[in-house]
């Protein structure tokens, strides 16, 4: 068993993952910490690492995914203060990785800078949009970010310039353990037109997703000049359901979870997706969604 000698007022063990993530779904972590500081935080890696206890890092949880048995070793989580401030210097907007990545947006369109509007609405913090480089309408956090912040697995603090990174659709290869803080060079704009612009965005992807209230979680990534959500529906799966997971209503790249659905349920729900969608139009479907 691990020692965390020293780390006992952040560490737990055994911590239900559900009440972490979208899907409301899934195990507990064998280890679990929300550490206050940075000093915190790289100690903590290095002691994960110096045990050989696998370390995994978890945002808002909007695109992950739990297994029903669980995750094994540490999961940190970059709720605290220290890991969600926002700042803006001139045209640059400085954003920790634990932000909220509409927050982020919102206070750039306020402060009359643009090229984030388009993100208004997708879930999840700063660091896990610029891993997955998180886009819409055909702009991405990727193409505005000059330089990350990062932790790397041993606790190494280092930081990546815009001549290491590369970003591609939904995915980047910031591959770090924690994304500790992104500054993203936007243009100047008219806050105004800004918000109005931002407001379109927001009603265009509300009315396409799920309710608010729902447990839910988007599946797969959109093959090149299609959309998975329409795929998905032509081929009548709108709707499909195994055990308590079924395919939204409201967007078939959705999967919606219900008070009695489990992990397993999401699990094979997915892959008669994928089974489906390959066999009809020999389409090969990508997860979006992580499976931990």
């Amino acid at each position: 068993m691990a020692s965390f000698s020293g780390f006992e007022k952040i560490v737990r063990r055994s911590e239900p993952l559900a009440m972490h993530t979208w899907f409301q779904l899934g195990g507990p972590a064998e280890y679990f910490a929300e550490p206050e500081t940075v000093e915190e935080l790289t100690a903590l890696v290095r002691r994960c690492h110096e045990e050989g206890v696998p370390t995994r890092l978890l945002g808002q949880g909007s695109n992950i995914l739990v297994r029903d048995e669980g995750v094994p070793g540490m999961v940190i989580r970059l709720s605290a203060p220290a890991f969600c401030g926002i700042r803006v210097e001139g045209r640059s907007l400085v954003a920790a990785g634990g932000a909220l990545l509409g927050r982020a947006v919102t206070t750039a369109v306020h402060r009359g800078l643009a090229g984030l509007e388009t993100l208004i609405g997708i879930p999840g913090t700063v660091g896990g949009a610029l891993h997955g480089n998180a886009g819409a309408h055909g702009e991405s956090i990727g193409q505005w970010t000059l330089q990350a912040t990062v932790v790397t697995t041993s606790g190494e603090i280092c930081r990546r310039g815009s001549e290491e990174l590369l970003f591609g659709y939904r995915q980047s290869n910031l591959d770090d353990l924690v994304i500790l803080e992104t500054r993203c060079e936007l243009q100047e704009d008219d806050p105004r037109e800004l918000a109005q612009r931002m407001q379109k965005y927001w009603i265009v992807r509300k009315a396409s997703q799920p309710l608010g209230h729902q447990c839910a979680g988007c599946a797969f990534k959109n093959p090149r000049g299609m959309s998975a959500g329409e795929i998905i529906d032509d081929a009548g799966l709108k709707g499909t359901r195994i055990g308590g997971a079924a395919v939204s209503d409201r967007h078939a790249n959705f999967i919606v979870a219900e008070p009695e659905c489990s992990s397993q349920d999401v699990l094979r729900l997915i892959e008669l997706i994928r089974g489906q969608i390959h066999d009809r139009m020999g389409i090969e479907l990508e997860l979006e969604l992580e499976i931990w």
